[in-house]
């Protein structure tokens, strides 16, 4: 059974370079040593990796099972279960990413969506424009997917008054983690980024507040730097910001 040691060996070292790639894939592009495409290439490396990884240990587990090789069979266990990381890592993503429309900019208003004003400058280098729509994806027909996946995107009234709406709408933001860029009381907005912690993906968000008869109308958008698909996170946040304020 030399032979099986020596691959129960190989196996487990196998796994703990899935579990490096699955780590330093990202953070690599976080910290701009990788470019996002290699980045993204090397999370499907260390999933589909694991995946193989598992089948061949748990045939291999059997064979130390029937062989009566219990050392070869707990180290044989602990590379299935640092195998399983990737997936469960993965898995949720994939799912979600499936579930949910391929857009990255999600509003309140799909008439008149809040626009930028100071974060404009900090995205000179953002694949994705602010232009609500685009040519492959006309206003029209993101507006229906948004409302389709996610109808409670929408506007909220409060009775407050602009100011103290505009107020409550920085500090919800700051509570939530996301970084203040700029309020400007003139225009009733607060502009702020949200930053992913593997990925280090940057997330601009606008709030609008609105003087009404009754208070202020709030509204917000939510628009990814990079990537087709948000992976519903933009409306995720959206929805935060409105349950909490």
């Amino acid at each position: 059974m030399e032979e099986l040691k020596t691959s129960t060996r190989v196996l487990l070292l196998s796994a703990v370079i899935m579990i490096v790639i699955l780590v330093t894939g990202p953070l690599g592009y976080k910290f701009d040593l990788v470019p996002l495409m290699p980045s993204l290439a090397s999370l499907m490396v260390s999933l589909l990796g694991s995946m193989l990884l598992i089948a061949i240990g748990l045939i291999f587990t059997l064979i130390a099972v029937k062989n009566s090789l219990p050392r070869n069979r707990n180290l044989l266990l602990v590379s299935l279960a640092l195998c399983l990381l990737p997936i469960i890592v993965m898995g949720p993503q994939i799912l979600k990413a499936r579930s949910v429309p391929p857009i990255h900019d999600i509003t309140t208003d799909m008439v008149n969506p809040p626009a930028f004003e100071a974060l404009i400058k900090h995205r000179v280098h953002a694949i994705n424009g602010l232009e609500y729509g685009s040519e492959e994806m006309p206003a029209e027909e993101l507006s229906e997917l948004q409302k389709g996946a996610y109808p409670n995107v929408k506007p909220l009234e409060v009775g407050l008054s602009q100011s103290d709406a505009l107020a409550r709408a920085q500090t919800v933001l700051a509570e939530q983690g996301l970084e203040i860029i700029a309020t400007n009381p003139e225009s009733g907005l607060v502009e702020a980024t949200a930053t992913t912690l593997w990925f280090g993906f940057k997330d601009d968000v606008v709030v609008r507040v609105s003087e009404t008869a009754t208070g202020a109308r709030i509204d917000i958008r939510s628009v990814s730097r990079v990537g087709v698909s948000d992976v519903g996170a933009n409306a995720a946040r959206i929805e935060r910001f409105l349950t909490a304020f």
